[in-house]
């Protein structure tokens, strides 16, 4: 009985021992601060989010102001650091789909660097109105005739321009504007009644977008 006592308590001292040596300890710490794996499920919907964001940033491309870069660069870094730390743990597709939205955001980038030095390079005012006319004209001259298609090109450069428009853009569309409607005072007179509409609806145009964009303005802030 006591043999097998002995027995017992040798065993258990030296089980003790061999948990309380280096060895174990060395082996019990590193499988205590060994990360476990992001669950699959978390990693690929991390993807999706990051895909989701990196689509809203293009989709808004031509409306991000100069200032918002660093944010938006920041936050790029954030979401992208988990996906780097952790992108052999992707499946194939993942990977794919994950250097897919990271070249599209590289692409993103550069477009808002080739704007923002755009928008840097000076102008006169003679030069933006020919830009948003598509031609160099004098309004204060201009024929009757003229003035139709002139209101109907400045719409037009607002409509597919206006998304990368700065403030000083807006300004300078509205000071164009306005010197076609002083212009149009002059001769409307000169014009037969579906010419004179076809302004009328051009120049409420105009203002319905200028609208549009300030109401996004105020909901943006």
């Amino acid at each position: 009985m006591l043999k097998n006592t002995a027995s017992a308590t040798l065993l258990f001292t030296a089980s003790l021992l061999l948990a309380a040596s280096p060895a174990a300890q060395a082996q019990s710490g590193t499988s205590k601060t060994t990360p476990a794996p992001a669950p699959a499920g978390s990693l690929e919907r991390t993807l999706s989010e990051f895909g989701s964001w990196v689509g809203k940033q293009v989709d808004r491309a031509e409306e991000v102001t100069r200032r918002e870069i660093p944010k938006v660069t920041a936050e790029f870094d954030r979401r992208s650091r988990r996906l780097d730390r952790a992108v052999d743990s992707l499946s194939a597709e993942g990977q794919r789909e994950y250097a897919t939205q990271k070249v599209r955001y590289q692409q993103w980038a550069t477009r808002q660097d080739s704007l923002d030095a755009a928008n840097r390079q000076p102008t006169t005012p003679a030069q933006a109105q020919a830009r948003l006319l598509n031609e160099n004209v004098n309004i204060s001259r201009a024929r009757a005739t003229e003035l139709p298609n002139l209101y109907q090109r400045l719409v037009e450069t607002m409509r597919t321009e206006k998304k990368a428009w700065s403030q000083a853009d807006w300004t300078t569309a509205d000071d164009v504007l306005s010197r076609l409607n002083a212009r149009y005072e002059q001769v409307r007179t000169q014009l037969p009644l579906e010419e004179r509409l076809r302004i009328r609806t051009l120049q409420g145009e105009f203002r319905t977008l200028e609208k549009a964009r300030d109401v996004k303005d105020s909901m943006r802030d």
